[in-house]
């Protein structure tokens, strides 16, 4: 499996599918580097020759499309955005905590990552091919060819036809001003800003422009359940897709656990607001949240990436619960209870975020 430097700090979940989250000192900073951007896989990493590649634009259009990848860069303008992206399962070993969620990966709070993306306008292509009045909805396709469907079927998605014209969705050839790897999508991925990145299809072959949702497996797996239902026995009515990202925060430093001098301690983490929301504050507190301290917060590079915050702190000795929560730009703020956004597939957790640590007198 081609994944270079891929094992060197990050933390494996997996190896195949490789499943595997960035470190804290990798989300401390605004641009991931490529070697510890967070991986999420449902299946082995396919190698595409890009000479053989084709992209096929289909369905509901007035001019089908199939492009090699010299016509797509030669025929569409290259665009960029930086922007990060975020598995719906992050966070979830804080909900397996209050209790198990069985065959899911224990994601910590490193699936998420922030890149430059560079690539074609997935607007422009769409424009190219003529998108029908009654198509509501851009479905994806990607090589990739997961055993966990049911029927085993390649990864799959979809996003409203709104959002895939916005000028921020893209089809990237590039990564951090490099060519994209293998282990991110290469030769061609969707990246979907502000949305979960499930909808970011990795090696992709096919845009299919339709009437109705995808019915992949995949889209339809990528939903909220009720907390009472077995995720075994239910039907696509049951649960609410996820597309756009909630409001959340992590706490990068100190560690969980660490052991510290008490007194003065700068507290340091990133938010994300998710959809085209910024985050409007953070706040920390220290004492199970009867006061609440105001972080410093850094402005956004743009709608679609995390945002750092940093505050000093007072620490007192013996046991302390830090806790974090981020209020976005329509004024929600994080729940403070995992109890609250706990589901049995385990996605989504945007409860507040806790961290235990000891202070020594």
């Amino acid at each position: 499996m081609d994944i270079p430097g891929k094992w060197n700090d990050v933390l494996v979940h997996q190896t195949d599918p490789y499943n595997a989250e960035s470190p804290p000192g990798a989300l401390a900073s605004q641009i991931t580097p490529l070697d510890s951007f967070y991986s999420r896989n449902h299946s082995s990493i396919p190698h595409i020759a890009p000479e053989g590649w084709r992209l096929r634009v289909d369905g509901l259009v007035d001019r089908p499309l199939e492009l090699s990848m010299d016509e797509l860069r030669s025929r569409y303008p290259e665009r960029s955005v930086v922007a990060t992206l975020q598995c719906a399962g992050n966070r979830r070993a804080d909900l397996i905590e209050i209790r198990d969620i069985p065959g899911q990966v224990s994601w910590g709070p490193g699936a998420i990552s922030t890149a430059c993306w560079r690539g074609a306008s997935l607007a422009d292509v769409l424009a190219d091919a003529g998108v029908q009045p009654e198509a509501a909805h851009i479905a994806f396709t990607g090589a990739d060819v997961s055993q966990q469907a049911e029927p085993p079927q390649p990864f799959g998605g979809s996003i409203p036809v709104a959002k895939a014209s916005s000028s921020e969705v893209l089809l990237a050839w590039a990564m951090n001003d490099r060519a994209l790897p293998t282990a991110h999508g290469a030769p061609l991925r969707v990246v979907v800003p502000g949305w979960i990145g499930a909808r970011s299809v990795k090696w992709l072959k096919r845009i299919t422009a339709q009437a109705e949702p995808s019915d992949n497996y995949f889209q339809i797996e990528y939903s909220i359940l009720p907390a009472e239902a077995d995720p075994h026995r239910v039907k696509q009515a049951d649960g609410i897709t996820l597309g756009p990202i909630a409001i959340h925060c992590a706490i990068l430093h100190p560690g969980k656990d660490a052991q510290l001098p008490s007194g003065p301690t700068e507290v340091t983490g990133f938010a994300f607001a998710g959809d085209d929301r910024t985050v409007e504050r953070v706040d920390v507190s220290v004492d199970h949240g009867v006061t609440w301290a105001h972080a410093d917060l850094d402005p956004p590079e743009n709608l679609w990436t995390w945002q750092h915050w940093r505050a000093t702190l007072t620490l007192p000795p013996g046991e302390t619960e830090l806790i974090a929560r981020a209020w976005d730009s329509t004024a929600a703020v994080q729940p403070e209870s995992l109890t609250t956004v706990w589901n049995p597939r385990g996605y989504a957790n945007n409860a507040a975020a806790r961290l235990h640590v000891t202070c020594r007198p």
